[in-house]
């Protein structure tokens, strides 16, 4: 295969932070030794064998970024729930005659102002499930919310927002949400990436025009509770119009999930008739109760392992487990992805297969370079991002000093693990997320998404390298042919994703909506790593750019983070902050907190030169309108912030001689002692540990 000069030239191009010599040295000559082990979210390594399953639903623990935007001092230590519970009864009861009409087992339940055990239920949930400190601010929150519609004032300025910070579970994010509405009908929350937002909610302040506050806080309580055969009834009126105006704004609002009636009430005054509006949500289809029983009874099954494999790429590892339990790739979910070339441990999920099932082909995926362990059974998938970080125990060998380098080798070494250990790397997307040594790489193909040329994305993804086996055969024949089913004839079996996209391509054709069709054979994950992998390829040469510019100092219109906690890329946009003219000049921020964006349609730029820069790559890659939004594959790219610096922990290393041996000799002849370094340590999330060992030893792989 031919050396892989573009993607040479772009990595030789990176820049350094630190300032020692360094050395060289080879790595992953073989894949034992390169070892890497996830560390899920509790801090613990996977490979180790558990008996209890994780990922249980617990008291939610939301990460420390609990602070309204714009927090109101001198606020009265006053709780909502003591003002609200002032309010009278605005619910209606059936009428006797109502009650009369009904059957024994069709009587609805009437919602009425007492509180049920429910609702105290949700209430004890969102008191016991937040800490005091963000309880309190979420009610001084909702509190300068009510104070500024009592006071008549409109929210002309960008709606407020207070952000509970990232809930991971998402059964407890339900349970946040739902409690939240509860407590608050005049607030809505949102999800961002399992950040929940509070915001007012518009639509409570716009029904409060037509009906009195009570009735509104009541209606949205209702609706939020979406309780089966239950009815809400608003109070009588007598002004048709106005009735009228009450249909108008529940149908179109909601008119999807209730609908509403007019009922003139019992004992009415014929000259002054008094008719009242009842609500109630409409039936779902097929509702049988034996169906939904059975329903419940085939309830998803999950099943949570540890997935050991060997110089194996992580989505033909998915592949080849997704035929043997006769499921597909997307119903696997893990938290991040593994080299090819190494030994790698990592947490995995996947829907609709038992762990007995599992358990049934441990023997048969070892001939594929594959274990599975700690198997066992857990309420939910995993997502991307979903772990602290990864250990790696690797092994560098044929340590050499850099050509025209006097000084000892031993103190080299010693001088730049300490330079990292202490100053950290350029935290740069690793040459691996980008397919390191092929013909076309994942960012390129990623590109042609983001503009929806399909057709050339599917031929970007079968082009074949310059080597003569069945693979590259088959893709070197449908580039020639466009002939799916031919190339299907050619592809072995054990190319998963080649055969799914080709067998799409059979069946809708190599025309435009065959293309897409042809994509959506591969689960989202697959879809997005590749858009992922042109942002990741911008926010390298970004960080190369602003370094070269700047250097190490922070600069007026940098944007740096405010949460030093934070040791992911989802920092929310309100903790990230534009650096002034007055903190430049007073040294305000250090180089470790900036952080520079990666594409998205929810990123602020820099407002200084590498803001420009920005948008001169975009406009060159014809992405100067992109919103990063690609509909028909249903890919959605918010964007996040990447610190540019990171720092390796838990660092720790050995240097042992190895005595190269002449095996020609009769006697075995020892040569020469040949130094090899035994580096161990922890990296965050979404860094990468050949862009650590670069700047340990100033070289690129």
């Amino acid at each position: 295969m031919e050396e892989d000069t573009d993607f040479r030239i772009r990595f030789s191009s990176l820049c350094f932070i630190t300032d020692h010599v360094g050395f060289h040295g080879t790595i992953k000559s073989s894949p034992s030794d390169f070892v890497v082990i996830e560390i899920d979210e509790q801090g613990q390594l996977v490979n180790k064998a558990t008996d209890e399953p994780i990922y249980e639903i617990s008291k939610v623990l939301p990460e420390p970024n609990n602070f309204a935007k714009k927090p109101k001092l001198g606020f009265q230590n006053v709780s909502f729930e003591e003002r609200s519970n002032q309010k009278v009864n605005t619910f209606v009861p059936c009428s006797d005659d109502d009650k009369n009409n009904q059957s024994g087992s069709e009587k609805e339940d009437t919602i009425n102002d007492g509180t049920s055990g429910g609702e105290e239920g949700k209430v004890y949930a969102l008191g016991s499930l937040l800490d005091e400190k963000t309880n309190e601010l979420l009610n001084q929150f909702a509190y300068d919310i009510k104070e500024k519609w009592n006071f008549k004032s409109e929210l002309t300025e960008p709606s407020p927002e207070f952000s509970l910070g990232r809930i991971l579970d998402k059964n407890q994010r339900a349970i946040l949400h739902s409690a939240i509405r509860q407590k608050f009908p005049f607030l809505i929350t949102v999800g961002k990436n399992s950040e929940i937002v509070v915001k007012p909610n518009l639509e409570y302040k716009e029904l409060c025009h037509l009906v009195s506050e009570e009735e509104a806080f009541d209606f949205f309580k209702y609706l939020d509770a979406k309780k089966d055969n239950s009815k809400f009834t608003f109070k009588p009126d007598t002004n048709k119009d106005h009735r009228k105006a009450v249909h108008h704004f529940i149908n179109k609002k909601f008119g999807n999930l209730v609908e509403t009636k007019s009922f003139s009430e019992a004992n009415y005054n014929v000259g002054n008739p008094k008719v009242v509006i009842t609500v109630r949500f409409r039936e779902k289809p097929y509702k049988h109760r034996k169906r939904s029983v059975e329903c419940q009874e085939r309830k998803v099954i999950y099943t949570a392992f540890t997935l050991r494999k060997e110089n194996l790429e992580m989505f033909e590892a998915v592949g080849v487990l997704a035929v043997k339990l006769g499921v597909i790739p997307s119903d696997f979910s893990y938290a991040g992805l593994k080299d090819k070339k190494a030994i790698t441990y990592q947490a995995m999920v996947v829907r609709k297969v038992t762990p007995e099932r599992l358990k049934d082909i441990e023997k048969e995926i070892e001939k594929k370079r594959m274990t599975v362990f700690n198997i066992r059974s857990v309420n939910d998938s995993l997502r991307l991002g979903q772990l602290k970080g990864n250990h790696f125990d690797i092994v560098i060998r044929n340590l050499k000093k850099q050509i025209n380098d006097s000084a000892n080798l031993r103190e080299r070494i010693l001088e730049a693990i300490e330079n990292v250990k202490n100053k950290g790397f350029v935290n740069y997307y690793g040459p691996q997320r980008f397919g390191m040594g092929r013909k076309v790489h994942t960012d390129q193909i990623g590109l042609a998404l983001l503009k929806s040329e399909m057709g050339k994305a599917v031929k970007l993804f079968l082009t074949p390298e310059d080597l003569d086996d069945p693979v590259n055969r088959a893709k070197k024949y449908f580039l020639q042919t466009e002939d799916a089913k031919g190339t299907l004839s050619l592809m072995p079996e054990f190319k998963v994703r080649e055969r799914a996209l080709l067998e799409s391509l059979h069946r809708f054709g190599m025309t435009e909506e065959g293309c897409i069709q042809a994509w959506f054979s591969f689960p989202h994950s697959m879809r997005i790593f590749y858009v992922h992998a042109y942002s990741s390829k911008v926010w390298n040469e970004a960080v190369s750019y602003r370094l070269a510019t700047y250097g190490s100092r922070v600069m007026e219109g940098d944007l740096v983070c405010l949460d030093e906690d934070g040791d992911d890329e989802h920092f929310p946009n309100n903790k990230v902050h534009l650096v002034t003219e007055e903190e430049e000049s007073a040294n305000t921020y250090a180089i470790h907190q900036v952080v520079l964006p990666v594409l998205g349609y929810n990123i602020q730029y820099p407002k200084n030169k590498v803001g420009l820069w920005y948008q001169e790559v975009l406009s060159r890659d014809g992405l100067q309108a992109c919103r990063f939004k690609v509909p028909t594959l249903k890919l959605n790219v918010p964007g996040c912030y990447r610190k540019i610096l990171k720092q390796p922990h838990n660092l720790s290393y050995q240097l042992i001689e190895e005595h190269d041996i002449d095996v020609k000799a009769e006697v075995s002849h020892v040569d020469e002692a040949t130094l090899s370094l035994l580096i161990s340590f922890d990296l965050d999330a979404s860094c990468y540990a050949t862009v650590c060992l670069r700047e340990i030893m100033k070289h690129d792989f």
